[in-house]
């Protein structure tokens, strides 16, 4: 499935940053992890509703 490497590829980019930012910040509260955090779950989201779909 292509849909499904592009959004795996996608989800360990996005991973990846917001580790960077983790190690960067002071505080994981800060507005610019959080909005790369939520970025993240939509993204999660988006591949498990893929695999739902198969599923049925």
């Amino acid at each position: 499935m292509e849909n499904e490497h592009i959004i795996n590829i996608k989800i360990c980019q996005m991973r990846q940053s917001l580790q960077d930012l983790i190690n960067e910040k002071q505080s994981l509260l800060d507005p610019e992890v959080i909005i790369a955090s939520q970025k993240l779950d939509e993204a999660l989201n988006e591949y498990h509703n893929l695999f739902k779909k198969v599923d049925k």
